[in-house]
């Protein structure tokens, strides 16, 4: 039951570490950065570490091989995720990482869902807030219909102040955004704001359609014709500034103030079902997100045991979502049906 972490000394990365240290395991820490690795290793003596490079297929392979699961916290996505899945193909361990990048995410689909059947492993992209939350959730409320209309994705924060990693995978991130349209992939276009209500304390939010990897892996596995993915409008022009600050901490988990609320409506001719999810920083939710995606593969509670797979399609969605209430670090409401 050995887990590495890959970026392990990243902002995110030490939320994941400490997650899986609090469920009783012990990751293997890694990157290819080795002072920061050896500084990193001054907070977690008791860690094994190794440094591995990207770009050094053998550093690779000795370190994927060292656990049975890879967690790649290591953005960007487009650079990271393709030569350590290689490295998992050949090790055959499985992988999970937390892109928010809609063409690392498609491209991972693309190009290893035959390979990652073929060696027996779980690939599982976008187990973080962005992507995998939403299409937990969703999974979840739309579980016993066939078809889907339509899912909105609201998501209120209060603000958003970016890490190191998430500039870097902004300036990298340079493809044209897509969304789904009547049950096809459409190139973008941007269109006027809206507002939406949520409850305290984010309130009545401006929000404008973002489209992130939500589309690409709801798509993959629900029979659904439109996602419309929306985001605070106060929350881009954040990152969008380049005098915002990181994020600093305020609490003894490291956690920043920074405040979210997530609400979904899945529609299907006259039906309409809801769901809201709340909690503190949206770079330590993503934290339990990875460990309860470590718990359900280590304890069998996959509904598949090979493939590329998304939250929702590998575990059951109810289930998953129960255990992440029980971690403390969110808060889900129950839906309703009209």
């Amino acid at each position: 039951m050995k887990i590495l972490i890959y970026g392990a000394y990243g902002h995110t990365g030490q939320f994941v570490i400490s997650s899986l240290l609090k469920i009783g395991y012990t990751p293997i820490l890694s990157g290819r950065d080795s002072i920061k690795l050896a500084s990193l290793s001054e907070q977690f003596p008791e860690l094994q570490t190794i440094t591995a490079d990207i770009n050094n297929p053998e550093s690779l392979d000795s370190a994927v091989s060292m656990a049975d699961i890879t967690i790649n916290c290591a953005g960007p996505y487009l650079d990271t995720a393709k030569p350590i899945i290689l490295s998992a193909l050949r090790q055959k361990k499985h992988y999970i990482d937390l892109s928010a990048e809609q063409k690392a995410v498609l491209d991972i689909y693309n190009d290893f869902s035959d390979k990652a059947l073929d060696a027996g492993i779980l690939i599982i992209p976008a187990v973080a807030f962005y992507g995998g939350l939403s299409d937990v959730l969703s999974t979840s409320i739309t579980s016993n219909w066939d078809t889907i209309d339509e899912i909105n994705i609201y998501i209120g924060l209060n603000f958003w102040h970016p890490t190191k990693g998430t500039r870097k995978t902004g300036e990298r991130n340079h493809y044209k955004r897509f969304v789904l349209r009547d049950g096809q992939f459409v190139d973008f276009q941007r269109n006027g704001s809206i507002f939406w209500n949520f409850p305290e304390p984010i309130y009545r939010k401006e929000m404008i359609e973002v489209p992130l990897t939500e589309a690409v892996i709801m798509y993959k596995h629900l029979n659904v014709k439109n996602i419309n993915n929306y985001l605070s409008k106060n929350s881009i022009e954040d990152i969008s500034k380049e005098d915002t600050p990181e994020p600093v901490a305020v609490d003894e988990r490291n956690r920043s103030a920074q405040q979210f609320c997530i609400e979904i409506i899945a529609q299907k001719d006259n039906l309409e079902k809801s769901i809201k999810a709340k909690g503190q920083d949206i770079y330590a939710v993503t934290a339990p997100l990875v460990a309860e995606t470590v718990n359900f593969i280590f304890k069998g509670k996959c509904k598949k045991n090979s493939g590329v797979l998304s939250l929702g399609e590998a575990f059951d969605a109810s289930d998953f979502l129960a255990s992440l209430k029980n971690s403390g670090e969110i808060t889900i409401s129950d839906n309703k049906e009209g």
